[in-house]
């Protein structure tokens, strides 16, 4: 059976896509899935964790990794998810001829949205993008503030999108951007509310892949 492919896109750079998806992988692997990752982002910084989560765990990787071109994408995917339950592509904030390939193998494509108003208008572009593709989107509210006058205001607007929001929201927390330093998912190690968090939305992720 061929694995699930998940783009986590955004036009708008900082909008925390590598951290999502590498939580995301980390949740999945808490699962008992095997996870497959894909970095079509020059910068590399999804490669970067990955050798550092490798370098830490002696040489016995826990995902399978590669980098591709957006226009590679379509062979590589085909490949890991002929041999993995769950394949996520991190891309780069780019045109949208770089993107579309990315979002046209995905069996589901998650937006991150930071709390600012930017955010949003940089998501609709990607939205459009995705529909165009005919693909079932996710906007999972990242870095978000509880009680703030900006984060109602955000969550507010982002209903307006016309596009699934995800129940579950990132909070802003200082382990996410630890963790990710040090070749880690927030959720792995002690319970926190922020293993809580990515637990909760890969479940809620899981599910939609599961009824799609």
């Amino acid at each position: 059976m061929t694995g699930s492919v998940i783009t986590v896109a955004q036009q708008k750079g900082g909008s925390g896509k590598t951290t999502l998806a590498a939580n995301l992988a980390t949740g999945f692997l808490r699962q008992g899935r095997s996870v497959a990752l894909i970095d079509t982002d020059p910068q590399g910084s999804l490669g970067r964790w990955f050798m550092t989560r490798l370098e830490d765990s002696d040489g016995e990787p826990d995902l399978e990794f590669a980098t591709s071109s957006a226009w590679g994408i379509t062979y590589e995917t085909r490949k890991l998810a002929g041999a993995h339950d769950i394949v996520i592509i991190d891309t780069p904030p780019k045109a949208d001829s770089d993107l579309r390939p990315a979002l046209r193998a995905a069996d589901l494509v998650i937006v991150p949205v930071s709390m600012s108003h930017v955010d949003l208008w940089a998501t609709e572009g990607v939205l459009d993008l995705a529909r165009r593709e005919g693909k079932e989107a996710l906007v999972v509210l990242n870095r978000a503030r509880a009680n703030t006058r900006l984060g109602a205001d955000v969550g507010e607007k982002a209903q307006e999108l016309m596009a699934r929001i995800a129940a579950t929201q990132i909070a802003n927390r200082v382990v996410y951007a630890e963790a990710l330093g040090q070749g880690r998912g927030a959720a792995e190690g002690t319970k926190t509310p922020a293993r809580a968090e990515v637990d909760a939305l890969t479940a809620e992720v899981a599910e939609l892949l599961a009824s799609g």
